[in-house]
């Protein structure tokens, strides 16, 4: 019998759903619909900008809809705002429209293209953004932000990886860049370890963890060594090969000359991927080359796997004693589960993930109004808070060191520990087809279809030409 998705949904008072329309507000709407080739200047100028203040709201009933891929934190939005912002905002009901994850991207762009969306708040992974902005899609919310928002309250990182564009230097921030989003979730990978299998002490390095990992295999027939991410979809396979090259001292690219070719695949990113492929691979479950979010849970959930790796965001459902078999009770999974930061290696970098919440720039002039005071009250450190409780993932510093985050989950204090160690992709317009090519090979060489060095080549040269091709010069930034 296959085991259910681990959804991990939270307990928040119940979805309100009522449909609704809305009145009139005048924004600034001058859209230039520019290709990937377009310099920093031409963005600037493309994106139509938000009023500085928020415009008097409509006391007509309105749904405010955004777009998110299918997974926990999406639901628990729903959820936690519809119980929470119709305190202030009664007549408002918010709508989480939800999509496969491979879809995500797609899906947004696709209505991006046609300047026609059925969604309000696009919530957009964080190397989205260029793109966006290039193409007139999204708000510039500069003015806005330095009017309704306290961005000291926010680690540089975090507010630059979320809302800025362009990042002379990923995770930069730099206060004269414009600002075209807001944190709506943090996020990173933890490692999820059977305490009682490896002990309660996890693997400091990489090196260890693969050698316990492999004792642990050893020694119980059945669970194996290892659980990660692997497929061809999404980012999934990109990002467990750029966090083994990040932990192993290698470089995605050189961003100030937008060199990859040469960079990616040199000594380090080849012991990376010779890790990955030789040490890491060995250690995982038949048939796992398809694997993601889900099939990790699952894993460890059913007792199949010594270490996993997984976004942190996504791991509640571990606690579920209806959807594991490692205990009738939280207090018994946690017996045999522990969470912590990514071993180090030569660096002790970790994946950022996580994603902000943009306007569409071609949704009705009220729900633009609504959708910049629904992220006014969303970043207020009280709700922050509130929403941390609820089991999400907050951005800003003094919701992260709130007891009622550090206390709602065991690996809150993973992800508190993981901000100073993020590094992010390359945050640029190209993109999708950046990530596109890297999934395609790093799966290939995970399933025996390419060998290592051949398919990390492969990756550089033909991302290079990507970037080659996009007539965008040097220091564009991440």
């Amino acid at each position: 019998m296959r085991h259910p998705k681990l959804t991990g949904r939270l307990s928040v008072p119940g979805r309100k759903a009522r449909l609704a329309t809305a009145a009139m507000l005048l924004v600034a709407t001058t859209v230039a619909a520019c290709g990937d080739g377009q310099d920093d200047g031409d963005a600037k100028a493309g994106a139509p900008k938000a009023p500085a203040t928020i415009p008097e709201l409509t006391k007509d009933p309105l749904t405010l809809s955004f777009i998110w891929f299918d997974w926990p934190p999406a639901h628990a939005l729903e959820d936690f705002a519809n119980a929470e912002y119709k305190k202030e905002r009664p007549n408002a009901t918010i709508k989480v429209n939800t999509v496969p994850n491979a879809n995500w991207h797609d899906a947004m762009f696709t209505q991006f293209a046609a300047h026609k969306t059925d969604f309000d708040i696009a919530i957009l992974d964080s190397q989205h953004i260029g793109e966006a902005v290039t193409n007139g899609n999204i708000l510039d919310l500069t003015d806005f932000v330095k009017n309704n928002i306290d961005v000291k309250a926010y680690n540089p990182y975090l507010l630059a990886a979320y809302g800025q564009f362009p990042q002379a230097e990923t995770g930069k921030r730099d206060e004269n860049a414009s600002l075209y989003g807001l944190p709506l979730l943090g996020d990173t990978w933890t490692m999820i370890y059977r305490k009682d299998l490896i002990g309660d002490k996890p693997p400091q390095t990489w090196d260890e963890m693969i050698s316990v990992a492999g004792r642990c295999q050893a020694d119980n027939p059945g669970v194996s060594g290892l659980a990660f991410h692997q497929a061809n979809g999404s980012d999934a396979a990109a990002v467990t090969y750029n966090t083994v090259n990040g932990i192993y001292g290698g470089n995605l690219w050189d961003p100030k000359t937008r060199k990859i070719d040469g960079v990616l695949n040199d000594a380090a990113g080849q012991e990376a991927m010779d890790v990955l492929v030789n040490k890491m691979k060995p250690l995982t479950a038949k048939g796992s080359g398809n694997w993601f979010i889900d099939e990790v849970n699952a894993a460890v959930a059913q007792g199949k796997a010594c270490i996993a790796f997984n976004w942190i965001a996504a791991s509640g459902g571990l606690l579920d004693p209806k959807q594991s078999t490692l205990g009738t009770t939280r207090e018994q999974i946690l017996d045999k589960l522990g969470f912590a930061t990514l071993p180090s290696q030569k660096t002790n970098l970790v994946p950022l993930g996580g994603m902000g919440m943009h306007v569409s720039a071609y949704s009705p002039a009220a729900n633009q109004a609504e959708a910049l005071n629904f992220m006014k009250w969303f970043e207020r450190p009280d709700i922050q808070k509130k929403w941390a409780a609820a089991g999400g993932v907050p951005a800003r510093t003094d919701a992260l060191e709130s007891p009622e985050f550090l206390n709602a989950g065991p690996f809150n204090k993973v992800y508190a520990d993981s901000v100073p160690r993020m590094r992010d992709m390359w945050n640029v317009p190209e993109y999708a087809r950046l990530v596109d090519i890297e999934n395609t090979n790093v799966n290939a060489a995970l399933n025996g279809a390419k060998k290592p060095k051949d398919a990390l080549d492969d990756i550089a040269r033909e991302q290079q030409s990507v970037l080659d091709s996009s007539g965008r010069k040097g220091g564009g930034g991440l």
